[in-house]
């Protein structure tokens, strides 16, 4: 198994917690009712695994490896990667206030809620799609074969150095918490 197929297999995690995002976010649109909890569920998912796992893989290995072999950053599909990262990093921060607002009592943050789960959602999405069909692809081509299995090594130490942050068993049990509360309830 090289390292892309690793980080494609974290893809449909991610997209089985935007799944269950979407619909949550279209019952609160709708005005059904939704734990707002679920919305920080999903946020903490995304801190931890997206973000805490996932990206730091690639991020701090994979990028780092491919710029090596000569792919652009700046310019290129990696600095583009990054931007969407940082993008998501701030949807899920506003989902995480508003949530934390509304549970206040503040009606008027159910729509910010709303709209940053949308876009992280439509970010996401995209981003997936452009990794999985454009930079994986250009990454296998770039890093002579004899180093993806290094890469892989790489993936498992973030995993067992970053205890508490990049526990992908404990975050696929979160995701499947998060759909089953919204698709069974």
């Amino acid at each position: 198994m090289q390292a892309t197929d690793i980080l494609m297999s974290e893809h449909r995690v991610i997209e089985g917690v935007l799944e269950s995002l979407e619909a949550a976010t279209h019952q609160l649109e709708m005005g059904q009712p939704v734990r707002s909890g679920i919305f920080l569920d999903a946020a903490d998912f995304i801190k931890g695994f997206a973000d805490g796992c996932h990206h730091r893989k690639e991020e701090n290995i994979l990028f780092i490896k491919m710029a090596d072999c000569g792919v652009p950053v700046e310019g290129g599909p990696i600095g583009v990667m990054l931007v969407e990262h940082e993008q998501g990093r701030q949807y899920t921060q506003g989902m995480r206030q508003a949530v934390e607002a509304l549970e206040t009592g503040d009606e008027s943050a159910r729509q910010l809620i709303i709209s940053n789960a949308y876009g992280y959602i439509q970010l996401l999405r995209q981003h997936i799609m452009k990794e999985d069909n454009i930079l994986f692809p250009m990454a296998e081509r770039a890093i002579p074969l004899n180093e993806h299995a290094a890469l892989v090594v790489d993936f498992k130490q973030v995993e067992d150095a970053e205890t508490g942050v990049c526990e992908p068993d404990k975050y696929r049990a979160l995701a499947d918490a998060i759909h089953k509360e919204v698709f069974d309830s």
